[in-house]
């Protein structure tokens, strides 16, 4: 069977492309399989792919997840070494400037980030604490220099995760709202990439969920930055040790 592989940051840059077409000769298949066959198939990328997770249909898959020809198929590397080159020009990545959840809670845009329009989406007349979150580009990293970061996400499953964080929090602080918005594309230093907005009716609420989005979206959420540097580049992912987005915190 043919099948159609999304892929992203270090792994696109190292195979000159951002979608592959595979062909499978045997069945049945596992996600477990399909990274194996790829890894194989391109040795260049073999280390990248084996730590990668396998999306299906915009679902992490747990490693017996069988593979069907119709599935939506993308791979999403945790940390990705990239080497500085430019993304080859079949880049099918959507050129909207803005995506947003239907209840408007989460977004991913390429505009610039506004704390107040976020911080405003969680206020309510019976939460009397709200507490924001701001990420922005820092410029120095020890001795390095960063002249600005590229931000690139699978758009789909970023906005569903980033809601199943929403939805996660709920359950765990009943009440409390959050909203996330997320910025892509080039952010310069001392620009905002991402914020962070909870609120609930007392603080110690707002605290405990503030920290585990922000944690959960660094787990789970397929969104890749890349460092530039006056001297090279370099994707960022997961920074804390072996990664796996179907681990609970």
């Amino acid at each position: 069977m043919i099948l159609t592989i999304q892929l992203f940051a270090g792994i696109a840059e190292r195979l000159g492309t951002s979608l592959l077409e595979y062909e499978y000769t045997e069945s049945p298949l596992t996600a477990a399989l399909l990274k194996e066959s790829l890894a194989l198939a391109y040795p260049e990328a073999a280390s990248q792919i084996r730590s990668s997770f396998l999306a299906v249909n915009q679902q992490y898959a747990p490693a017996d997840t069988m593979i069907k020809p119709e599935d939506e198929l993308a791979l999403i590397p945790p940390v990705s070494g990239g080497d500085g080159t430019e993304r080859s020009e079949d880049d099918h990545r959507s050129s909207l400037s803005e995506h947003r959840t239907p209840d408007g809670m989460f977004m991913i845009t390429k505009s610039p980030l506004s704390v107040e329009a976020t911080t405003a989406l969680v206020i309510t007349a019976n939460h009397g604490a709200a507490l924001t979150f701001v990420g922005t580009t820092r410029e120095m990293t020890g001795e390095q220099r960063t002249v600005h970061l590229e931000y690139e996400a699978y758009v789909p499953m970023a906005l569903s995760q980033m809601a199943n964080i929403g939805s996660e929090i709920s359950e765990r602080w009943p009440g409390v709202r959050c909203a996330i918005s997320h910025r892509i594309g080039q952010v310069d230093v001392a620009e905002i990439s991402v914020i962070i907005a909870v609120s609930s009716p007392h603080r110690g609420d707002c605290y405990d969920a503030s920290r585990y989005a922000i944690e959960r979206l660094k787990q789970t959420v397929p969104i890749w930055k890349k460092e530039i540097w006056d001297d090279g580049s370099e994707w960022k992912g997961h920074q804390l040790g072996p990664w796996n987005p179907l681990d609970n915190l």
